[in-house]
């Protein structure tokens, strides 16, 4: 698998995995940390299967960043990892129907030109 594809691996696993960790988090309701009320949390989320299923997801795509890790300059790659944002604004609005102010399409947009300068340089 070449750079490219390490990274987007990686990226895409990552989006996929916080995605199904809000809808799992949707789905238990707010929390909130207390003394004695955090070992419920804990428990709660062990056996939340979209918790379970979204941390899953997340470790995978740690696995494809580690090996691009392996293989190319930290300066190089981790300006790749600030497209989950932009992808995660998108999935936001599409999934959770979440409103996106202009300003923060313009910062989205602004990461993406700066993700392809990135890529130019490699």
């Amino acid at each position: 698998m070449g750079m490219i594809g390490l990274i987007m691996a990686s990226t895409l696993l990552g989006v996929f995995g916080q995605t199904v960790l809000k809808l799992g988090m949707t789905q238990l309701g707010p929390q909130s940390i207390s003394g004695d009320g955090a070992l419920t949390i804990i428990l709660r989320l062990m056996f939340s299967p979209y918790v379970v299923g979204g941390l899953a997801l997340y470790v995978s795509g740690t696995f494809f960043w580690l090996v691009a890790m392996s293989r190319a300059q930290l300066s190089y790659l981790y300006p790749f990892a600030s497209l989950s944002y932009v992808l995660l604004m998108i999935v936001a609005w599409a999934v959770f129907h979440e409103h996106i102010p202009p300003i923060r399409l313009v910062g989205a947009l602004i990461i993406c030109v700066g993700v392809m300068l990135v890529a130019r340089s490699g």
